[in-house]
């Protein structure tokens, strides 16, 4: 089954901490989990590595993965979150948003 979600789509975040906040998505993880940029941050304690020189460990902040039922499509025009459809157009497969059918 193909996402209606791809990469580099913009998506608002529906529920959570991060409720209300926009962002575009960067990668998609056997797709039900998806990594946004500047999203669900979290902060990750890294131990020093005495074999390799370069790990000095401390307090690294990364961005986490997030379901793909917790975010939608970002609608510019009307400023809400949006749902997708697909229409055939001259053979071609194409994504829409569902409130203004603007072409994706």
């Amino acid at each position: 089954m193909t996402s209606k979600i791809r990469c580099n789509d913009e998506v608002i975040i529906l529920t959570g901490k991060d409720k209300g906040k926009k962002g575009k998505i960067k990668y998609f993880f056997n797709s039900t989990l998806v990594i946004i940029e500047g999203i669900n941050i979290i902060k990750k304690h890294i131990k020093p590595n005495p074999s390799n020189s370069e790990s000095v460990g401390g307090i690294i902040e990364k961005e986490n993965f997030i379901h793909i039922s917790n975010i939608a499509v970002f609608n510019n025009k009307t400023g809400k979150p949006d749902r997708i459809g697909f229409k055939i157009i001259k053979g071609k497969k194409l994504r829409f948003l569902k409130s203004n059918n603007q072409i994706i």
